[in-house]
């Protein structure tokens, strides 16, 4: 019981850095997909006019 209740703290400090660090990635994706997305439409918009 002794080590369950050491590791515990240990654990839950894993998982929610895991979980911070991944949503910091996904959020960098998804900004620099948008910012691809933005560039991409005002390339097509100087091309067709």
């Amino acid at each position: 019981m002794d080590v369950i209740q050491a590791l515990t703290p240990m654990v839950v400090v894993a998982v929610a850095f895991f979980a911070v660090i991944r949503a910091i990635f996904r959020a960098d994706r998804n900004e620099r997909a948008a910012i691809n997305r933005l560039e991409n439409q005002t390339t097509e918009g100087k091309l067709n006019s």
